[in-house]
């Protein structure tokens, strides 16, 4: 296992901005590490090429170079669902092509981290969701909660979505989205007494220090012990 799937409750509940901290803090530890988004939907210009946002967030925390191809192998134009953007343009995923491209980074990294778009269910296709891609890469998923009203309901239908495919949380990280959630202890401490995985950190109203100073608040110790653990 050299490599974590991170997944969220919803779109927009921060998983980049998560996985960028995680990067920064196996960094820390003197870990190579790889980003991964192997789909992505919504680009900007930068410098020229057309990129997704998220894909160029990344590419800019690691501390090696490696290649956008197997960075993000399918960057569609429209900010949609994935599927109906490939369907727009003619394309399909192919779940090969993502298998190949992890490859591609795990041999020149400890670890990679590999991030879904949008919540843990979205479809890549008529037949398959994005669970399908921790399924084929055989990695253990981090669920990002966006804490907000309607968190627990996400967060359990989502932890349920996963052991029904017998994948394995290895841990979540609470996250705050917008204003300080109305009953904010209380709701993490539903969660920590519903979720069988450890919390590995709460990000809550960073302005300042951005992955940075996030990445000092995440507990790691359980996740590198997991990798060294691992066959």
């Amino acid at each position: 296992m050299s490599g974590f799937f991170v997944t969220g409750t919803d779109t927009d509940v921060g998983k980049t901005f998560v996985l960028r901290a995680l990067m920064l803090a196996f960094q820390q530890r003197g870990l190579r590490v790889a980003p991964m988004k192997p789909v992505a939907a919504g680009t900007i210009e930068v410098d020229g090429p057309q990129i997704n946002e998220d894909v160029a967030h990344m590419m800019r925390e690691t501390n090696n170079r490696f290649p956008l191809r197997a960075v993000n192998p399918y960057c569609f134009r429209d900010a949609i669902a994935p599927h109906i953007a490939a369907r727009r343009e003619g394309a399909a995923v192919d779940i090969n092509v993502i298998q190949a491209a992890y490859r591609t980074l795990a041999a020149d990294a400890d670890i990679v981290l590999v991030e879904g778009a949008g919540g843990f269910l979205v479809p890549l296709s008529e037949t398959d969701s994005m669970a399908l891609i921790p399924a084929a890469l055989r990695l253990p998923v981090i669920l990002v909660v966006g804490m907000k009203l309607g968190c627990i309901n996400h967060a359990l239908l989502t932890v349920e979505a996963m052991a029904t495919r017998k994948l394995k949380l290895a841990g979540w990280i609470a996250n705050s989205v917008g204003d300080t959630m109305n009953a904010y202890a209380e709701n993490l401490s539903t969660l920590k007494d519903a979720i069988a995985a450890p919390l590995l950190g709460e990000l809550l109203s960073l302005p300042q220090g951005g992955p940075a100073v996030a990445s000092a608040l995440l507990n790691i110790d359980h996740l590198i012990a997991a990798r060294e653990n691992s066959p």
